[in-house]
């Protein structure tokens, strides 16, 4: 019996204690805690640093608008305003036109943006479900007219509109008017297509399966319907992304529109008409007034933004996952 017991003591100071091994977990936890709270850490002090690099400017614009002409005048120059002059934004519509400009915008921005959508998604359609002779050439022009700058073909489409015929007073010869150039489709027409829109709706039409339209087809349904009612509706996050960036881009194109309405100032958009604004009547004493006009500017585009972030981010993500 003394053996016995001497034996089981023996076993039992060979057993760890509970508390060695709860301490040996804490030890090796903490370092993966400390390790995970740093990455936790660098990561959205990243994200928080670019957030405030891409909102500083938009800052230092509204901040613009509010200083008095005496305080741009001062030297040193004053940063703060000391009392906000929020009527700039007022005289902005009053000394301005611009609720005629942003009415251009959106008018122009807006057409050009569904004409966009509408081409880009069924040639991107055709180039993605169909198998026809010459498709890969095709393919291959899209890719190859993306690296062309629009700018190398203002000219040839400045004269294309300028002679086209029976418009602006133009007989079947293009003579005798202005043709179309001073007329809403002046602004349009030269971006009815978009290489990089086809390109992009192509890779999101390839996600849409094959079987489900070939089930369709039996079916009955019109190779529109096809189109219509079942490839549509599963890219709407790509039409939304596409649909976004032609809109951004367009609301804030300049020299095509400077361009063509010259001749035409009822037909300015609102960047062209603060541009001009700046370039004619540039004034420290007027700065205020086209920070504030450039602000209102701004709004519609962002407030756009805001309501299709969710799908722009969707698909973006879609985008990255067909790679």
């Amino acid at each position: 019996m003394r053996m016995l017991s001497h034996e089981t003591k023996a076993a039992r100071t060979d057993l760890p204690k509970p508390t060695d091994a709860t301490n040996a977990g804490a030890t090796t936890a903490h370092p993966r805690g400390v390790r995970k709270w740093a990455v936790w850490t660098f990561k959205y002090g990243i994200l928080s640093l670019g957030a405030v690099i891409m909102i500083l400017p938009f800052a230092d614009m509204l901040i613009g608008a509010l200083r008095t002409p005496a305080e741009r005048l001062a030297r040193p120059p004053v940063y703060w305003p000391t009392i906000p002059q929020w009527h700039n934004f007022i005289r902005a519509f009053t000394d301005l036109p611009m609720l005629a400009w942003l009415t251009n915008s959106v008018i122009v921005t807006g057409s050009i943006t569904a004409v966009q959508l509408a081409t880009s998604a069924l040639a991107g359609f055709a180039l993605a479900k169909y198998r026809f002779r010459g498709r890969n050439l095709i393919l291959r022009f899209v890719l190859v007219a993306q690296i062309f700058p629009f700018f190398l073909f203002i000219i040839p489409m400045f004269f294309i509109l300028r002679y086209w015929p029976f418009a602006g007073g133009n007989d079947w010869l293009g003579q005798g008017g202005t043709g179309l150039l001073d007329s809403y489709l002046a602004l349009i027409l030269p971006f009815a297509v978009s290489w990089y829109g086809v390109f992009l709706m192509r890779q999101f039409m390839m996600t849409v399966p094959d079987e489900l339209l070939d089930a369709a087809r039996i079916d009955g349904a019109s190779e529109f319907g096809l189109f219509w009612r079942i490839a549509l509706p599963l890219v709407r996050p790509g039409m939304v992304t596409l649909g976004l960036l032609v809109w951004i881009y367009h609301w804030n194109e300049v020299i095509w529109t400077m361009t063509v309405t010259r001749a035409a100032p009822e037909l300015q958009t609102v960047t062209v008409g603060i541009q001009l604004l700046r370039s004619e009547f540039f004034d420290e004493r007027n700065q205020s007034l086209q920070q504030a006009a450039l602000a209102v500017s701004v709004i519609p585009v962002i407030v756009l933004f805001l309501c299709l972030q969710r799908f722009y981010v969707r698909g973006l993500s879609m985008g990255s996952l067909k790679g």
